[in-house]
């Protein structure tokens, strides 16, 4: 499958890629419990934000990330945990906050990794965020895109899940970055918890309908297409356990159609057979083909949280390197798979093992 992606010269922009969407705090209690842990160890993440991360760390482009927060001793630490990341910080945009955050705040995701016939469990506590209640006065992007440059824009339905204003923003950054040449991709990533806030199932389905009119490569599981998109996969099983190529195929199509804008569709299949046992595979559509991934059954987990966010890193960084998208999706689903071997929300992956996974290496000891 021939990648037909046109993406402006690197010596033309500053960025490589770009991120926009909400970074938070994990509070992760390692193999323990929310409910009884004494101790947290701290990450930084967010669906967005991890992709840049990972771009940079693993795959070596040079990322930034828009987002806004809170000035307090919390925001710098989640500043300083971004600047160990190697992301870019100058297009953060600092709130004003009071001594108890009413006025904003930063938002803190407790996830437990799970383990067997236990599954992994996430506890939000991000309400009335800084990043909810930012603008479009708050950021720049006709300069952003026009001057700096950027290669590559990256968001998603979680960062447009927060609150009306950041619809306005989500899409109104899109809208620029096309003006100015940047690909746009989009992930799906539904979120129950956030859209059962923001006006329930049609909110959503409306909210991400208008916002993919302006994406070039549309990222999301199935049930993200259905949820998000509005979408019916035919035959499909409860919890789409089952792959139906035909099926997909079909839904992913009709999407094209729908939006010709769109040059590719990555739908990720995640059979979780235990948290700690999953099985892993991405099925692309373009140009009216389609392939799929190599398969990774039986994978073994220690923390899942970010696969797709690691997925879409190295699909981006395969369609930023590679005429073939099949080379590209394999990139993406070697780097999931590694990011579920590793603690935290992104990737601690290096490119050569991601390249030693595609090309199928054990996992001998290297001495």
């Amino acid at each position: 499958m021939e990648n037909r992606l046109v993406i402006k010269n690197r010596e033309d922009c500053k960025y490589d890629m770009l991120s926009l969407g909400e970074v938070m705090l994990r509070m992760d209690p390692g193999e323990g419990r929310i409910r009884t842990a004494r101790s947290f160890r701290v990450w930084e993440g967010g669906g967005e934000y991890n992709v840049a991360r990972a771009l940079h760390k693993c795959f070596g482009m040079k990322t930034a990330i828009v987002t806004a927060i809170a000035d307090n001793e919390v925001g710098l630490l989640i500043k300083d945990l971004i600047e160990q990341g190697g992301v870019d910080t100058d297009l953060i945009c600092w709130k004003d906050t009071d001594g108890i955050g009413s006025k904003c705040r930063n938002g803190i995701n407790f996830t437990e990794r799970g383990f067997g016939i236990r599954g992994a469990l996430s506890c939000s506590d991000r309400a009335n965020t800084a990043i909810s209640q930012a603008t479009l006065e708050d950021f720049d992007f006709e300069y952003i895109f026009g001057e700096l440059g950027v290669r590559w824009f990256h968001t998603g339905g979680i960062y447009a899940a927060l609150s009306p204003e950041s619809q306005k923003v989500v899409t109104q950054a899109c809208k620029i970055a096309k003006k100015y040449g940047t690909i746009v991709s989009y992930d799906l990533n539904y979120r129950a918890s956030l859209w059962d806030l923001a006006g329930g199932i049609d909110e959503c389905v409306r909210v991400n309908r208008e916002i993919v009119k302006y994406a070039d490569v549309i990222i999301g599981s199935e049930e993200d297409y259905v949820a998000c998109l509005g979408y019916e996969v035919e035959g499909a099983d409860e919890g789409f356990k089952e792959l139906n190529v035909d099926a997909f195929k079909k839904m992913l199509s009709q999407a094209a159609a729908d939006y010709p804008n769109i040059k590719i569709l990555a739908n990720m299949l995640h059979t979780v057979r235990t948290a700690s046992v999953n099985d892993w595979k991405v099925l692309c559509y373009a140009d009216n083909e389609v392939c799929l991934s190599r398969e990774y059954d039986g994978l073994e987990v220690l923390d899942r949280v970010g696969i797709g966010d690691s997925f879409a890193a190295g699909f981006v960084y395969g369609l930023m390197t590679s005429s073939d998208v099949e080379k590209a999706v394999n990139y993406g689903t070697a780097h999931g798979a590694l990011a579920m071997t590793t603690p935290g929300d992104t990737s601690m992956a290096s490119l050569a093992e991601v390249e030693a996974v595609m090309n199928a290496a054990g996992a001998r000891v290297k001495r």
